[in-house]
């Protein structure tokens, strides 16, 4: 048995906002701690799922504008020799005035749509307001792992974020 962690990438990357604004208006990205990332048990030959956890964490509290999150896998030319699939539910979260995280619902109350990512696509991109504060997780996932040779490069996806 393996066990992995979904450890992101330790290179976070944020654009600052400067077009006819102030220096202030920036977004700030943080990497989650290893201890709060996902994680999942992987076996040759076997079906598995994710468990839950977090993979940054976004400040866009001194930015009026939207912002683009682009999030990828940068790893997935590595996975496939290992995996069939891989599909792991994308999550996103705001902190409420009380330091909760709640899921991110739209200007009309409707759920944020799923997102998923893929070692197919390897990344997604959605737009967020500004002024506020984002956690960005894998809520769930499923894979079918073929092998754990590692030899041919790491069982874990790697994450990268940027935000324009």
């Amino acid at each position: 048995m393996v066990v992995l962690l979904l450890t992101p990438w330790p290179v976070a990357y944020a654009h600052d906002f400067t077009n006819g604004m102030t220096e202030q208006d920036t977004v700030r990205i943080a990497v989650a701690e290893s201890s709060a990332a996902p994680n999942m048990s992987v076996f040759g030959q076997a079906i598995g799922g994710v468990t839950p956890g977090d993979l940054f964490y976004i400040d866009a509290t001194d930015n009026p504008a939207d912002i683009r999150v682009n999030l990828y896998i940068t790893n997935a030319q590595e996975l496939i020799c290992h995996y069939r699939y891989l599909i792991l539910k994308v999550g996103v979260y705001t902190e409420s005035n009380g330091g909760e995280w709640e899921k991110v619902t739209g200007s009309n109350g409707e759920p944020f749509p799923d997102t998923f990512i893929t070692m197919r696509d390897a990344w997604v991109s959605f737009a967020l307001p500004g002024l506020v504060k984002y956690k960005i997780t894998i809520d769930s996932g499923s894979f079918y792992c073929t092998t754990t040779n590692t030899e041919k490069g790491s069982l874990s996806p790697q994450f990268y974020l940027t935000v324009d």
